[in-house]
């Protein structure tokens, strides 16, 4: 398995769900984006949610956790076509000998449903915190926003699935990027949501960047290819153009969370821009 500093990284899959596909790609075409990435018959496409395991130096931490069972026995776990039939968060984690109570840290990159509902688990008598040892790192900006939610995210901000982190006294609210723990670093970004944070793991060799919603899948480098969620299109445009000029510069290696097929990509400079190249599972990082 792949190594960057004390850790030993893995890709933890928990499930598949999807999303519609004009949503996911804003004001591009349907013909267009469909070329890339085929709809269903209720036009949402499938997407992965792929979170990442640093285990190692007295530490196991995750990033992002998946829906969870957020969905379970509702309307909604149709409406977003929840799969968890190929995988589960504690499924994935058991496979790598990783229980609950091991985790040491979780590291939220914004708390929709679809990267923050795995924190919490539904019990007989509410939700719960599926991590009971684990502290739990949010920036400080975002958690104000999404416990004070707009009216364009308040469906994706769901309180069960982040406020028992809160009155467990598990939270840790981040005052911006930079260091956080032993070889990782977040940096924010506002596009899609305020003060969402991505995460870099790195060592002298290598740096991995967990993109999360700033590049939800390897068909949104295009500047235009932006979604419809995002609160702040023009700024994601920015933010991505930024991010991609810095990580091909410096060599960075991207894990995609939300791709259907790509775990991992390099970048490259083509006569079309900035592309992803030599996409691949993270164990051949």
């Amino acid at each position: 398995m792949p190594e960057i500093g004390p850790y030993t990284l893995h890709a933890i899959e928990t499930g598949r769900f999807g999303l519609d596909g004009g949503a996911m790609f804003g004001i591009v075409p349907k013909p267009l984006w469909s070329q890339r990435i085929e709809p269903d018959t209720q036009n949402r496409i499938p997407l992965s949610m792929r979170c990442l395991l640093l285990n190692g130096g007295e530490r196991t931490i995750l990033v992002d956790t998946g829906v969870g069972d957020t969905f379970e026995g509702t309307e909604y776990q149709d409406i977003y076509a929840v799969d968890h039939s190929s995988a589960t968060l504690e499924g994935s984690l058991g496979d790598h000998g990783v229980a609950p109570k091991d985790v040491t840290d979780v590291i939220l990159t914004h708390l929709h449903f679809d990267h923050c509902g795995g924190s919490t688990r539904q019990t007989d008598t509410g939700p719960t915190v599926t991590f009971p040892n684990a502290t739990y790192h949010v920036q400080e900006r975002h958690w104000n926003w999404a416990t004070d939610p707009n009216p364009k995210e308040k469906g994706s901000f769901l309180a069960d699935t982040f406020a028992p982190i809160e009155t467990g006294g598990q939270l840790h609210l981040v005052d911006g990027g930079g260091p956080l723990l032993p070889h990782v670093n977040v940096a924010l970004v506002h596009g899609h949501t305020e003060a969402q944070q991505i995460v870099k793991v790195y060592d002298d060799e290598t740096t991995l960047v967990y993109v999360a919603d700033l590049l939800p899948t390897t068909h949104h480098l295009p500047p235009a290819w932006t979604m419809a969620y995002d609160v702040r299109p023009l700024q994601t445009i920015d933010e991505k153009g930024d991010f991609l000029e810095r990580a091909e510069d410096s060599e960075w290696k991207l894990f995609f969370e939300h791709d259907p097929e790509v775990a991992v990509g390099d970048l490259a400079r083509t006569d079309r821009g900035i592309e992803v190249v030599h996409r691949r599972s993270l164990e051949n990082l």
